[in-house]
């Protein structure tokens, strides 16, 4: 390291504040390293087509899946982000079935007016139901993938999406978000994943 850097870490009046600096860095990265569980009631369409809308590095300008280059001479490509955009949501369902709820219903609305926003109508999306570990893997998987296929028919038949634009997936208990608490709700979720190939 040079010399400036080396005694700016080591100055006792520094050594606080930059500790304190590097903490508030890694806190920042460890929360967006870990998706939050969007409850129902908090679910929105800004956020919702702010989550799922594909990332870009800052060079580009995405317009309606495909990256417009700043510069001189590039040519239109098709976005492809480095981690694909996702929501992960905790959508209700009855108890063992995959009857979705009132309140389901009412957010999965929120979200379809979100995938016919302009910034996400040119993208298809993944739906993945997740359970939590109770009872034998092979009723979860099967939970898990009624429950995915159950949001993608609502989205389509109720609020009209184009079928062509979902596909569903159940992973069982395979992915939970709390290892600590294999029972916990968010272990019991539904995750929107933008496909950008």
């Amino acid at each position: 390291m040079s010399g400036s850097i080396v005694s700016l870490l080591t100055g006792r009046p520094a050594r606080g504040a930059w500790i304190a600096a590097l903490c508030a860095i890694a806190c920042v990265n460890v929360a967006r390293a870990q998706d939050p569980v969007v409850k129902e009631q908090d679910i929105d369409e800004n956020s919702v087509t702010k989550a799922l809308a594909p990332e870009d590095n800052g060079d580009n300008i995405v317009t309606r899946g495909f990256v417009l280059s700043n510069k001189p001479g590039a040519a239109a490509k098709p976005a492809a982000p480095a981690k694909a955009a996702s929501l992960q949501m905790l959508i209700t369902f009855n108890t063992n079935s995959s009857t979705l709820t009132d309140s389901a219903q009412a957010a999965l609305d929120k979200v379809a007016h979100a995938l016919e926003s302009d910034r996400l109508a040119a993208y298809r999306f993944r739906v993945e139901g997740h359970a939590d570990p109770r009872g034998a893997a092979d009723a979860n998987m099967k939970l898990s993938e009624d429950r995915a296929a159950a949001v993608v028919q609502y989205l389509t038949q109720k609020d009209g999406i184009a079928p062509e634009r979902l596909t569903s997936v159940g992973k069982g208990s395979s992915e939970p978000l709390n290892r600590r608490n294999p029972t916990a709700p968010e272990n019991r979720r539904v995750t929107i994943v933008t496909v950008t190939n």
